[in-house]
């Protein structure tokens, strides 16, 4: 097996930083070492196949996206990236790992909604990639196969308070499935949006002649995503069943997570990028020549980009300093304007939801380390260490330590990054929802298991490098 010598670097973890060597044997790491080490009285750097000399950089865990949605019927029609292009994307960007979701409908099997997703997924990734399964039908028969998911390595399921006709539980089905879930120690994972109250909103908005991407913002309102995160932890806490409550967007809908964990309930909260730096005023009710109101199609997703006037986004940050909420993914879920986001032209409720970010997450957080929002240790904790703990990949994934895999990322405080569409994008997208974000750092080289798939600006992994990771259950529990 080839050996490898990360040598000159910082290693960040969530814990603290220093200088250290990293010695890698084959797909895995070996030894964390005091610079300079030797072996066997050798000269370390020259008794391994390859030497990469990080000088001057951080040398940290790669990234953990976990919650993409690759190749995702929606709307319509299917979100732009495949399995492919999207893990090639994230492998530019820094993450070496993501979870996404095989997807169960009414009337359909579980097992059935999961064979699909392997296919799809099989032979095709550029990193290495996990499942969660999405649960749009609570029947007998869904829900006596949920504990069978764990020997399938697949140990967390999502269920949705919004999209009724499509993914919909009710509360009494929502509570069948957390029983399953407190009994077998699966995760579940929450989109919590009151969705009858949402529909109706819309429908008021589009007959009153206000159909512009806009008001896709307005129909979703903060008070849907509060209320629906207040009784999704109400249910949680009747069941005993540990919570996650995905895309969270609304300050009220973090207080109510805040309040839960105060009082010791297992219940965790993510956030994503685009809850961080855009905005209902900027971005929805964006207009120009070229596109008139529709530009802000772009920017339309679920949970809605959120008002910078009542101060959402601040809040975001300080519950992620504070732990409020425990982590940052992407919901990647691309979709081009042309003959796809243009679906919804003359009636926003038929805009497919979903911005694509997996690229440039590690970016646009370290962005916030420069600014002082969060710490360079938690940037790592909230981008690998933590993802890893959550979902059952810790020790493996998630650290730079012996026996973990050989997952890294050398990242360069003094590179710059200039996102954008014509830029740094590799996203199967006509677009980019981060055109003109300036980053005051950059990737420079990303090894998978080992192996270095990113490099001095040029690609070189290729598809099928990526394996399927068999999760165990949470280990973040409190």
């Amino acid at each position: 097996m080839p050996t490898t010598l990360i040598t000159g670097g910082t290693v960040v973890s969530s814990t603290g930083r220093g200088p250290a060597d990293v010695l890698i044997d084959g797909e895995t790491i070996v030894a964390v070492l005091t610079p300079g080490s030797t072996l066997l009285g050798h000269d370390l750097a020259a008794s391994v196949d390859s030497v990469i000399d990080a000088t001057g950089k951080y040398v940290i865990p790669g990234g953990i996206d976990a919650h993409t949605h690759m190749q995702l019927p929606f709307g319509g029609t299917s979100a732009s990236d495949t399995f492919e292009t999207g893990t090639r994307a994230a492998a530019w960007g820094g993450t070496t790992t993501i979870v996404d979701f095989a997807v169960q409908r009414q009337g359909e099997r579980v097992e059935d909604g999961l064979a699909a997703w392997h296919a799809l997924a099989a032979g095709e990734c550029a990193v290495d990639y996990g499942f969660h399964q999405i649960i749009g039908g609570v029947d007998e028969h869904s829900l006596a196969a949920l504990p069978t998911l764990i020997d399938e390595g697949i140990t967390s399921f999502k269920m949705f308070m919004a999209y009724p006709g499509v993914f919909y539980a009710d509360d009494a089905q929502i509570l069948k499935a957390m029983q399953v879930s407190a009994d077998t120690g699966l995760l579940t994972m929450m989109h919590a949006e009151n969705g009858p109250v949402i529909d109706v909103l819309a429908e008021q908005l589009v007959k009153a002649g206000n159909t512009d991407p806009f008001f896709h913002g307005k129909a979703r309102v903060w008070q849907a995503e509060e209320e629906a995160t207040h009784r999704a932890i109400m249910l949680s806490n009747i069941t005993g069943a540990p919570l996650y409550v995905v895309h969270v967007s609304a300050k009220q809908a973090v207080e109510q997570l805040a309040w839960a964990r105060d009082k010791g309930q297992n219940v965790f909260g993510e956030t994503c990028p685009q809850y961080l730096y855009l905005s209902l005023e900027e971005h929805l009710g964006a207009k120009s020549e070229e596109w008139g109101s529709f530009e802000g199609a772009k920017y339309v997703c679920s949970t809605p980009l959120r008002s910078r006037a009542e101060g959402h986004q601040d809040h975001m940050w300080q519950a992620l300093r504070t732990n409020d909420l425990q982590m940052v993914s992407t919901d990647h879920c691309p979709f081009c304007m042309k003959d796809q986001k243009e679906l919804g032209r003359g009636d926003f409720r038929a805009i497919p939801n979903g911005i694509g970010s997996v690229e440039h997450r590690l970016d646009l957080m370290y962005q916030g380390v420069v600014t002082g929002e969060i710490t360079l240790e938690r940037w790592v904790e909230l981008t690998s260490t933590t993802p890893a703990r959550m979902f059952g990949m810790y020790g493996k994934k998630g650290v730079i330590a012996p026996g973990a895999d050989a997952d890294v990322v050398i990242y360069d405080p003094n590179g710059h990054t200039s996102i954008g569409y014509e830029k740094t994008h590799h996203m199967n997208m006509d677009h980019s929802a981060w055109e003109g974000f300036e980053i005051d750092g950059h990737v420079d080289t990303v090894l998978s298991r080992g192996k270095v798939i990113v490099d001095d600006g040029a690609y070189l992994g290729r598809k099928g490098d990526g394996r399927f990771v068999k999760r165990g259950l949470s280990q973040y529990l409190i």
